[in-house]
This record gives structure tokens, C-alpha cells and sequence, in this order.
């Protein structure tokens, strides 16, 4: 990784239309160049409002391919600020066939690579599962003039699995778009216990590999088509360090730029004084690759 890193993620809104969404990334991107980032971080699916809160078979001509429409023009952006931005897209692989994919554009324009989401929620009020097939690339680092980012996405932020997979494979920063929020019927505490979760599963795959955690998602709440019900998406965007730590972290609704500085030796003497790498006992844990020990 770059030694020294300044690295931002953007917090916004995604209920309008995809051209109003997409010109206040590029707006918030260019917030980030001018403050000296390297790298800009957009949340889940930010082009538009989360469409996975019922099934409508009409939702798949939101899909585009990559390289497509939104690449050409985030390309651009790039190449013209000289900055690394993550964005996730709706993709049209071909027809009947799409997924839920992260793009990453390097400094000079180019797609440095893509990450498709590998784990597929199906609950009330998400339901992906008839709308993304699973990722088929793996978890592997995206290279880039920055170093190599390890880019998750979403109900991936769960699963410590995939946050080691992608450190094992030299990621040295872990980032995940994100869209996810609350049920307003839930109570309060309720509210509390998920957003402690949250924050507290990301953190630990911080400590747990040493690396740097970036986590960006959307706010403001969201009526499911067809019905009063919604989504409340609860913003609270962050980025931690190699212990876990806070850096800097959003409220749930307001609108901001986060931005910290990253030190790559930092990591490194985390690394030595927790060498988590080290001690793995890789030969017991074959288990792991069942679904259940009965």
C-alpha cells in the first residue's frame, strides 16, 4: 500500500433518480480530490433507490453491462481528478443474468478490476436472492496504484470468512459498500442491538487481520414500492484502523465526506505485535468448510 493514504468514503441519499444520484457521487468525488484523497468510496448500489424491497421483474432494465454508461462516465472522473473510486453497479452479464458488482477505477481511468457479491440476502425488505446471482470471481484484492483493496459488499460485512480470505490474499484494506438499514416497526432497542452489530462485526475484521476497514453506506428512509412500509437506511459510515479504531465515523443522517489518513507502517507493527497470520492452526481448520458439524 501507498505509505501514506488519504481515503474517503461518501455518505448520501439514493432516492432520486440515476442521473441526480450519479452527479452527487461525482460531486462528493470531487470534494474528495480537492481535500487530497486517493481513493473515494460510494455506497451500495448508489445510483438509485434500493429496488430489492420487493420482486418486479420490470426492475431488471435498471441493469446495465460493465463497461457500460456509468463506468464510461465514472472513468472519466477518475482519470480527470486522478483518484481511485469504488462504486457498485447493477450488472447485466447477459440476458437473465445479473449481479450485484463493485467496479473499481484506477487513478489513470482504467478498471483496475470488479468484485461481484458473493453472499446473496433473502429477507423481508431484501430481497436479492431474485435479483443477483452469486459472484463467481472469489475474494480476490483489486491491484491498484494504491495498493491492493479487498472490496466486499454488503451482507458480505457479516461473514468473517470472507474479510480473511481477502487479507490472506494481501488486501490491505478491507471496504464495503453498504445499503442497509432499519424496519421503522422495530422498536428502538431493537434499532440500538442491529447498528451495534454492524459497527462491531466490521471493527473486529479490523483487528482480526490488521487491516484497515472502510465502511460506507446510504441514509434517509425509503418506501417499498406499493405499500407504507420501508426501509430507514441508517447511514453511520465509517473507517477504522488496524486495532478497530474509529478514525472517523458519520451520524445516521447526516450527509458527509468522511476522510483519514492511513499509515501502511502502522499496519505492519500492528501485524507484529498481533500476529494473528502467524499463529493460525490452518491444519484444523478443515471444518470450516462444512455447513454444519453434526
Amino acid at each position: 500500500m501507498k505509505s501514506k493514504l488519504i481515503v474517503s468514503a461518501v455518505q448520501q441519499p439514493c432516492n432520486e433518480d440515476r442521473q441526480t444520484n450519479l452527479e452527487f457521487s461525482i460531486e462528493k468525488i470531487h470534494e474528495a480530490a480537492a481535500a487530497g484523497a486517493d481513493l473515494a468510496v460510494l455506497p451500495e448500489l448508489h445510483l438509485g433507490p434500493y429496488f430489492c424491497q420487493n420482486e418486479d421483474h420490470n426492475t431488471f432494465s435498471l441493469a446495465q453491462p460493465i463497461p457500460g454508461p456509468t463506468t464510461e462516465v465514472l472513468s472519466a472522473v477518475a482519470k480527470k481528478l486522478e483518484i481511485v473510486i469504488v462504486s457498485t453497479i447493477f450488472e447485466e452479464r447477459a440476458p437473465g443474468l445479473y449481479h450485484n458488482t463493485a467496479v473499481v477505477f484506477d487513478k489513470d481511468g482504467s478498471i483496475a478490476g470488479k468484485y461481484r457479491k458473493m453472499h446473496i440476502p433473502d429477507d423481508p425488505g431484501f430481497y436479492e436472492k431474485y435479483y443477483f446471482t452469486p459472484g463467481d470471481i472469489g475474494f480476490k484484492p483489486i491491484q491498484t496504484s494504491i495498493g491492493k483493496l479487498g472490496v466486499l459488499i454488503c451482507w458480505d460485512q457479516w461473514f468473517p470468512e470472507a474479510a480473511r480470505l481477502m487479507a490472506l490474499a494481501g488486501a490491505e484494506l478491507l471496504i464495503y459498500p453498504t445499503a442497509i438499514g432499519w424496519d421503522p416497526l422495530d422498536t428502538p432497542e431493537e434499532h440500538k442491538r442491529q447498528l451495534d452489530a454492524w459497527i462491531t462485526v466490521q471493527r473486529a475484521h479490523a483487528v482480526a487481520n490488521g487491516i484497515p476497514v472502510i465502511s460506507c453506506n446510504r441514509i434517509g428512509f425509503e418506501k417499498a414500492p406499493d405499500s407504507d412500509k420501508g426501509i430507514n437506511f441508517w447511514g453511520n459510515s465509517f473507517i477504522a484502523g488496524p486495532q478497530g479504531e474509529i478514525i472517523t465515523h458519520a451520524s445516521e443522517s447526516e450527509i458527509k465526506l468522511l476522510t483519514a489518513d492511513l499509515d501502511s507502517s502502522r499496519v505492519e507493527r500492528v501485524r507484529r505485535i498481533w500476529p494473528y497470520l502467524r499463529d493460525r492452526r490452518i491444519d484444523d481448520y478443515g471444518d470450516l468448510t462444512k455447513r454444519f458439524i453434526d
